[in-house]
């Protein structure tokens, strides 16, 4: 055993004899008012995707109250949902102020019904600490992820096994529910949801308004930008579309993005799309405010793809390596497309294509 695997071994120890509870095989919750959910992990689009949770314990439980302990990575994914009563940011770097300390404490130690800690593609033990330093009545989580063991397990009450490879193809809004369906938790409707008010509308069409040409014609986004190298379809394929798009029709374009997509934008601005739009730095309701306006919405595989898929406009998503039938939004008007592992592998015709028909049909709905 290496020194780490001993000292490792030596804090689950520990943790073991203060954090330890009995486990509880009855699965009956009662009535839970106050729901502690502690999902502090840094993906964003997994978090975007876990409304669907959420929604299920709304659904059952509709007088509860839901406080979600988020990160600072992820957090802004549910700003403004309605499902969400109170949201606490847990930040790593603030662990040793005391005043932060102390309305953490303070949180934890609150007379919680229950406390529940979702898992997607991992167990986070941060998460289940927090979960063992709280003061719940009756505590769930993962005992195992995919045939892995939670070495944490003893903070829970209830101690699920929690296994994609049972169905390799479910999505991942429909995944997240395993962890509470074994206590009659269970919603039917598993898009995600993304709420946003009339200032944000504003916002949107205030930069709507500022595009070229300005006259009224389809409305077309696009994000070029991904956290992941291998899910950025090459942006000479962007460049193409983008020019054969324009060629056949008069539209409007925007790219949405941040700071972290300044490489790519800079790209797009000087290869083409002079006259295009840049809607950069946005709140997430102020992002679905503007896709939720728009004809289309063309996205690589990431976090702003859940965003769109939030709203109801028409979406096609570029996939490479990630399974879309785990990831891809869901939805009548969501449509992806993946060739292989390679998201290079899409060609510029596949999307021209798909994006011709989307419009196409709009065009027959409304005569």
């Amino acid at each position: 055993m290496s020194l780490k695997d001993y000292f490792r071994k030596v804090i689950i120890n520990i943790l073991e004899k203060f954090l330890a509870v009995p486990e509880v095989l009855d699965k009956s919750l009662g009535n839970p008012k106050n729901i502690l959910v502690i999902r502090q992990h840094n993906q964003f689009g997994d978090l975007l995707a876990s409304v669907s949770l959420f929604r299920a314990i709304k659904e059952i439980y509709p007088n509860s109250h839901i406080t979600l302990i988020a990160s600072a990575q992820n957090y802004y994914a549910v700003d403004k949902n309605k499902f969400i009563d109170e949201i606490f940011v847990f930040k790593n770097n603030k662990i040793w102020i005391p005043n932060y300390i102390f309305r953490l404490k303070k949180l934890l130690r609150r007379d919680w019904d229950l406390t529940i800690v979702p898992v997607t593609v991992a167990v986070s033990l941060t998460s289940c600490i927090l979960t063992g330093l709280s003061k719940a009545k009756i505590k769930i989580g993962p005992k195992e992820l995919n045939g892995d063991k939670n070495n944490l397990a003893f903070v829970f009450n209830h101690r699920l096994k929690l296994d994609w490879r049972k169905c390799p193809d479910a999505h991942v809004s429909d995944f997240i529910l395993d962890i509470v369906r074994p206590f009659g938790i269970r919603t039917k409707n598993f898009s995600t949801s993304v709420f946003y008010d009339d200032g944000d509308i504003k916002t949107a069409n205030e930069f709507i308004g500022s595009l070229f040409p300005k006259e009224d014609c389809p409305l077309i986004g696009f994000h070029i930008g991904a956290g992941k190298q291998q899910n950025r379809w090459p942006l000479e394929k962007f460049v193409e579309l983008i020019e054969r798009i324009k060629k056949k029709m008069s539209v409007r374009i925007y790219f949405t993005g941040s700071d972290a997509d300044k490489d790519e934008l800079d790209f797009m601005k000087k290869h083409c799309c002079k006259e295009s739009g840049y809607f950069l730095n946005k709140s997430i309701p102020q992002l679905a405010a503007i896709i939720s306006l728009s004809n289309i919405f063309i996205t690589n595989d990431t976090g702003v793809m859940h965003v769109a898929g939030a709203t109801v406009t028409p979406q096609i998503s570029i996939f490479g390596p990630t399974n879309p039938f785990n990831w891809a939004p869901v939805g009548p008007t969501k449509y992806f497309l993946r060739k292989s592992e390679f998201v290079s592998d899409v060609s510029v015709d596949d999307v021209f294509d798909l994006f011709n028909y989307l419009m196409e049909k709009q065009k027959n709905e409304k005569h």
